[in-house]
């Protein structure tokens, strides 16, 4: 691992992690699907002015039919019902528990695949799938009281992550030519555009008290959460590979947990942090092999 490499690594985590803090902190605001709204509204300006800079306006422009429909599956999957899902729930919810919950997005897309794109799992990845979601299951603690309307905030985190996990694997079917970065660019501007629409079809006001937490939790999501986030991620994957890039998926977690302990006063629950760990043992063993191949590699270079 290069240095950049490295910096990349923490740059996304520490993007990513402080994320779920800022939607927290938010959401006791401002109402939720607004919230969302406005912070794709300031990532999608950031992210296309980064996007012409880069390729100029012709360039940056989805160019085949593929990519228009890569663009309105991020746009609605990813972005929008993610977005609204996330937002909503996490106000029932620690940033802690919701940031583990996103952990099983890795996991999720295995059965997706197997559906959508006829994938195969090995008998070792079947197991790592079963254990990933039974850490799910010790983060969420399904009860009577959980069905009566108590984990209402998990339960919405978990279809969110299930969204993201669909959506994925329907791009993967799609094959946009265009490039990831563009991809999500344009997919935020569809996702701002829907988050608003929805925003105001749940009748939610649309004056909001906009305190400090509210302005520095919008601006620190639209810009560092997704401006700079994205950007980062994207470039991991280039430097390390998309398996080694989704470690940042189980360092995020970590990152939440303990900024939403410093600036929230959040307590870390200890069923929280056995699921994270039973997640992360299923996640190493769906992904044995990619991973296998990166430790050789890395064993190799050093």
């Amino acid at each position: 691992m290069t240095r950049r490499t490295a910096l990349l690594f923490v740059v996304a985590a520490l993007a990513f992690g402080t994320a779920f803090v800022g939607i927290k902190a938010g959401v006791a605001t401002i109402p939720p699907v607004l919230f969302a709204a406005l912070r794709f509204d300031l990532g999608a300006g950031l992210l296309l002015a980064l996007l012409v800079r880069r390729r100029g306006v012709v360039g940056a422009l989805p160019r085949t039919r593929r990519d228009l429909l890569g663009v309105g599956i991020a746009g609605v999957f990813l972005v929008t019902l993610n977005g609204a899902l996330l937002f909503v729930g996490q106000q029932f919810t620690t940033s802690a528990a919701a940031a583990v919950i996103y952990g099983i997005v890795p996991l999720a897309t295995a059965p997706f695949a197997v559906v959508v794109l006829r994938d195969r799992l090995s008998p070792l990845g079947v197991v790592g799938l079963v254990l990933g979601f039974a850490g799910l299951v010790v983060v969420v603690r399904p009860s009577p009281e959980f069905l009566q309307g108590s984990g209402l905030g998990e339960a919405l985190v978990v279809v969110a992550a299930l969204s993201v996990a669909f959506g994925s694997v329907l791009l993967r079917r799609v094959r946009p030519t265009v490039s990831s970065f563009a991809l999500t660019s344009w997919a935020m501007v569809v996702g701002a555009v829907c988050s608003h629409a929805l925003s105001l079809l749940l009748g939610e006001p649309l004056g909001v008290a906009w305190t400090p937490e509210a302005v520095v939790a919008v601006v620190w999501l639209g810009t560092v959460s997704t401006g700079l986030a994205f950007p980062a991620y994207f470039a991991l994957i280039r430097e390390a590979g998309p398996v080694r890039a989704n470690l940042v998926a189980y360092v995020v977690p970590i990152v939440a947990a303990v900024s939403g302990a410093v600036v929230l006063g959040e307590s870390i629950a200890a069923t929280t942090a056995v699921g994270f760990f039973v997640v992360l043992c299923g996640f190493a063993l769906l992904e044995h092999e990619a991973l296998r191949r990166d430790l050789r590699a890395a064993w190799d270079w050093v």
